[in-house]
């Protein structure tokens, strides 16, 4: 049975960062300020940053700069982007969810 993600509306095509033939898991990143989504396939070794960056080419490609965008899995923020999605704990159907760090002034 194919992972709920994958019956989820998105209003792209799927942006594939496997190769055919690859073993790939499909994960649903969404833009929280664009309440939108998108479908990911991607493989398990892929790093986080290259999955944000492809998101957000079609989410938000006016943001300047995506260190300013946060990426969380489950909660919580994944800190190190450079790791690889299965390390990072996003597993098959996991959606991530990105949203503009919101730098507060100092007190």
């Amino acid at each position: 049975m194919p992972p709920f993600v994958t019956q989820l509306r998105t209003p792209a095509e799927a942006i594939s960062l496997a190769p055919d033939g690859a073993q790939a898991i499909t994960i649903r990143v969404q833009m929280l300020e664009a309440w939108d989504a998108v479908k990911v396939i991607a493989e398990p070794g892929t790093i986080v940053a290259r999955v944000k960056a492809a998101a957000l080419a079609v989410l938000a490609p006016d943001i300047p700069q995506p260190a300013d965008v946060v990426t969380k899995l489950g909660g919580f923020e994944i800190r190190d982007e450079s790791k690889s999605l299965a390390a990072a704990g996003v597993k098959d159907g996991s959606t991530l969810l990105l949203h503009v760090r919101r730098r507060q002034p100092l007190k």
